[in-house]
């Protein structure tokens, strides 16, 4: 064998490998995002309690109610694929801390489907999620609509009067996503 197909087949070779450790890496880096990531990412959330997320039902309080005004704003999206009109009601209202206050959502399904729709909460700033305390919510169950159909959909919370002073403004954020694999029971279910 001459020098240069040597030299060839030796650099083919380190290709070789260099492409095999890159396919591996990458595997492996796909590995971590795909099952390591997210329970990390909510075991830090969980420990910090940085997310916001407000997802399950408190006990209504005995609070005394604080003379103090605390502003909460209300939004809502929907996610890439939600067709849905879907809107606070009231965009804002004014909330004491320790009254127990109730606000409507708005959903209308406009498509020729019947769809089931699931909100996921989300509040700004996160330092407020551990005082701002939701006893009925739209949010804790899927809303199945049929096609055309509306509602409003109610939420009831209470703010803890241990909020800190410099929060003055409360966002609750909701996105609104489609349970697409419930789409097929849900009009199974409408044909019984």
């Amino acid at each position: 064998m001459s020098e240069p197909q040597a030299q060839n087949q030796e650099l083919a070779s380190k290709i070789r490998k260099s492409v095999t450790k890159m396919f591996a890496v990458t595997v492996g880096m796909l590995a971590f995002v795909w099952f390591g990531l997210v329970p990390m990412y909510d075991l830090i959330c969980e420990w910090t309690g940085i997310t916001g997320r407000t997802t399950s039902a408190s006990e209504e309080q005995m609070f005394e109610v604080v003379d103090r005004d605390i502003r909460v704003q209300f939004l809502a999206r929907n996610g890439a694929e939600m067709p849905w009109d879907f809107r606070p009601v009231v965009t804002h209202v004014t909330a004491k801390p320790g009254e127990i206050v109730q606000v409507d959502f708005y959903a209308r399904n406009g498509t020729s489907q019947d769809m089931i729709g699931q909100a996921i909460p989300s509040l700004a700033p996160f330092e407020s999620t551990p005082y701002f305390h939701k006893t009925a919510c739209f949010c804790f169950d899927q809303q199945p609509l049929a096609a055309g159909e509306d509602i409003k959909m109610a939420m009831v919370f209470q703010i803890d009067p241990d909020l800190p002073e410099w929060i003055k403004t409360i966002n609750l954020s909701y996105t609104l996503y489609e349970v697409p694999q419930r789409r097929q029971d849900l009009a199974a279910a409408r044909t019984e």
